[in-house]
């Protein structure tokens, strides 16, 4: 039997002026769908158009990565915003990258919140509700690529959204389907393998696994791969490999059924 198409993404156009971070060019080329930043946690206007260029170059499809304004703080600090604010906050940032997408040819098909933004709005239904509010009032054929089991999936879906399930390679689960706090030991996978046997489990499991082996059954469509992380593109190479020895197709995630 034909395994599920799956989709493998990572958060990408991360560097900011002189400072540069994770290899674009050496994950592109292994990845289906690249989530970029839009200035507000990290990336500038020359990293996000050269970005977008190179994904498209590759085949990989384009999405927005928006998050709180925390330049300094890489978006992992978590912010107050109202409602209005982060609203127009994700539409700014969403436009931005539309705008080099269009500059280049492409279009931005998903949209993926960062960081902190990303993990209150998986926990705080009103702050997901604002988020898929945004994606839907700039355009609701756009994909909103959300943690799976999140109040952001719930509140994606009842927007009216195309919703992707996404879970983590390098990233361990607790008992509520909720990543673990990067603050706690064991929260972050590091080595290459580990993050095969997470996925692999997951998969199997046909749902999330959690730390203490708990089996949270999910639909899976999207695998994140960080490009932050200094064995990144080993995890993404080997990772890559097992899901095609296993039978899984790859695509971008405007491609998935």
């Amino acid at each position: 039997m034909t395994q599920p198409t799956l989709n493998l993404n990572a958060d990408l156009g991360e560097s900011f002026g002189a400072w540069r971070m994770g290899d674009d060019a050496a994950l592109l080329p292994l990845i289906g769908s690249a989530n970029i930043a839009c200035g507000f946690h990290a990336g500038d206007p020359v990293v996000m158009r050269d970005t977008v260029r190179l994904a498209l170059a590759n085949g990989v499809s384009l999405g927005a990565h928006p998050a709180f304004p925390d330049l300094q703080g890489f978006g992992r600090r978590a912010m107050q915003l109202s409602a209005k604010e982060l609203e127009a906050a994700i539409l700014y940032q969403v436009g931005a990258l539309q705008a080099m997408a269009a500059a280049e040819g492409g279009q931005v098909t998903h949209v993926k919140p960062h960081g902190a933004l990303s993990n209150i709005a998986c926990a705080d239904a009103e702050v997901a509700a604002t988020v898929a509010r945004a994606v839907r009032a700039l355009d609701r054929e756009l994909i909103l690529l959300a943690p799976a089991l999140s109040a952001l999936e719930t509140a994606g879906l009842a927007a009216g959204l195309r919703v992707a399930r996404e879970v983590f390679a390098d990233r361990t689960y607790q008992g509520d389907g909720q990543l673990t706090p990067r603050s706690q030991p064991g929260a972050v996978l590091h080595s290459a393998q580990a993050c095969v046997q997470n996925v692999l489990r997951m998969l199997d499991a046909q749902g999330i696994v959690t730390a203490d082996g708990q089996r949270l059954p999910t639909r899976i469509d999207s695998i994140c791969v960080h490009g932050d992380g200094q064995d990144a593109v080993a995890s993404a190479q080997q990772l890559r490999a097992a899901l095609e020895a296993a039978g899984y197709q790859l695509a971008p995630l405007n491609a998935l059924a």
